[in-house]
């Protein structure tokens, strides 16, 4: 065995090591030499005895993997394979484990793409202002190679996972209910049949088919044009409701029986009131670009609000100093202090259905009481400067209330934007919310000449 790793290209991983994980494409960006000096600079970063490691069904994380854990054990590091997996139950690996993780997975991206997620021991967060401008770094030059090398051994987990993920509710509650289910050949097609097993609900699967080619439609749950298939059979069956996973199944999104969409933040709300019901007053976290509904639905049912920037780490980190019982994000995330405060599509899926058995009532009527507001969905805008236009527009409405949290928020009383500069791109996220479409609209114009110059 050479006694160094051979270091990773450092323009490679400069442009493949993001905000919150590591993605790009494969084989130009991304590929096996990479790996292998990301697992050793991971194993040498976090100083444990083992690391546990997962993929999804993207036909290139094989080799990638492999690599990897051949950079993990040069450093005399274990590894701990449980081969195919979605996101949440390599978190759930970790945080039974207790030991450091990675999944091999690019999430919604293209087939083309992919990339890992790494966290700490207990599924804790890995960003980039919580260890990977380091595992870059270390990844970037020689690494010596331990005298005796870890061991490859393999560990199915999916019983534990699936008891875990069923821990959430009580099974005493759920009814008979039709739901459709579109896992876009990725990996909800492989988590969601033994969760669902032993349940009372007549579930039909869309595209179950592991593929990381994706031939049916993009996993990205967040386009509404990926759910226009989950929509249309909804409608044909007569279901209670349809969900849609992305590919790394670690998000979900909703669809009523009338197969109207259901965003982000009314998903958020629904499953805060539940976590709140079966755990009693306390802190709850959504992120900042969450309707104001989602706040006001939280402290109608005894909860204490509190808003964050937007992303996995510091929802987590937030988590940990609160001891909220539950975060949402308006993206699809939602994150269980009993889930080692990871996000699990499957464990808010699950939160939800107790939900509408225990109502008796349509998804659609359960959700009427928290739908009071109108927006924008995100709207992104390639600019010059990004911080001159956050700069422009903040004096333009310096006579409201503002903050800068994460970008700038602008709360003029009965509508709020949000504007929030891309962590990889020239572009702006503008995030709007009114009484209605026509205010929305009206006040989008109004904002956006704001933008030019």
């Amino acid at each position: 065995m050479k006694k160094t790793i051979t270091p990773g290209n450092s323009k490679r991983l400069s442009s493949i090591v993001k905000a919150y994980d590591i993605r790009g494409l494969y084989p130009n960006e991304i590929d096996a030499p990479t790996c292998r000096s990301l697992g050793a600079a991971f194993a040498k970063y976090c100083s444990s005895e083992r690391i546990v490691m997962g993929r999804d069904m993207r036909e290139s994380g094989i080799e990638l993997s492999s690599a990897f854990a051949e950079g993990v054990m040069s450093q005399g590091v274990d590894v701990v394979d449980i081969d195919l997996a979605s996101t949440d139950l390599l978190y759930f690996a970790s945080g039974v484990l207790n030991i450091p993780g990675a999944m091999f997975t690019a999430s919604h991206n293209p087939a083309g793409y992919n990339g890992i997620k790494l966290c700490g021991s207990g599924a804790a967060p890995v960003s980039q202002e919580s260890g990977l401008e380091e595992i870059k770094r270390i990844a970037s030059g020689e690494i010596k190679v331990a005298e005796k090398p870890g061991a490859l051994s393999h560990l199915d987990l999916m019983e534990e996972f699936v008891s875990h993920v069923l821990s959430f509710v009580d099974l005493t509650n759920l009814r008979s209910l039709k739901v459709v289910v579109d896992t876009a050949n990725g990996m909800g097609g492989y988590v969601v049949p033994p969760v669902f097993k032993n349940l009372p609900f007549e579930i039909e699967l869309l595209y179950p088919e592991l593929d990381g080619a994706f031939p049916n439609h993009p996993a990205d749950p967040l386009q509404p044009e990926n759910l226009v298939d989950l929509q249309r059979r909804v409608l044909e069956v007569g279901a209670d409701l349809g969900m849609a996973f992305d590919g790394d199944a670690d998000r979900v999104f909703l669809v009523d029986e009338r197969a109207e969409l259901v965003s982000g933040s009314m998903t958020t709300a629904l499953v805060a009131v539940g976590v709140l019901r079966s755990e009693g007053p306390g802190p709850i976290l959504h992120n900042l670009i969450c309707s104001k509904s989602t706040r006001e639905a939280i402290l109608e049912n005894g909860g204490d609000p509190i808003r964050t920037k937007v992303g996995h780490s510091y929802i987590k980190s937030i988590m940990a100093e609160t001891g909220a019982a539950f975060g949402g994000e308006h993206s699809g995330h939602y994150y269980f202090r009993r889930n080692y405060r990871a996000d699990s599509g499957l464990i808010a899926a699950m939160v939800i259905l107790e939900q509408l058995c225990m109502s008796g009532s349509a998804l659609s009527e359960l959700l009427r009481p928290l739908d009071r507001y109108s927006s924008s969905g995100e709207i992104n805008t390639k600019v010059a400067d990004v911080h001159r236009v956050i700069e422009r527009v903040s004096k333009a409405y310096e006579s409201y209330e503002q903050d800068f949290l994460d970008g700038l928020t602008v709360d003029c009383g009965d509508w709020w934007f949000n504007l929030r500069p891309s962590n990889t791109e020239p572009l702006l996220r503008l995030n709007l919310e009114a009484k209605d479409q026509n205010q929305v609209q009206a006040h989008i114009r109004e904002l956006l000449p704001l933008f030019d110059g």
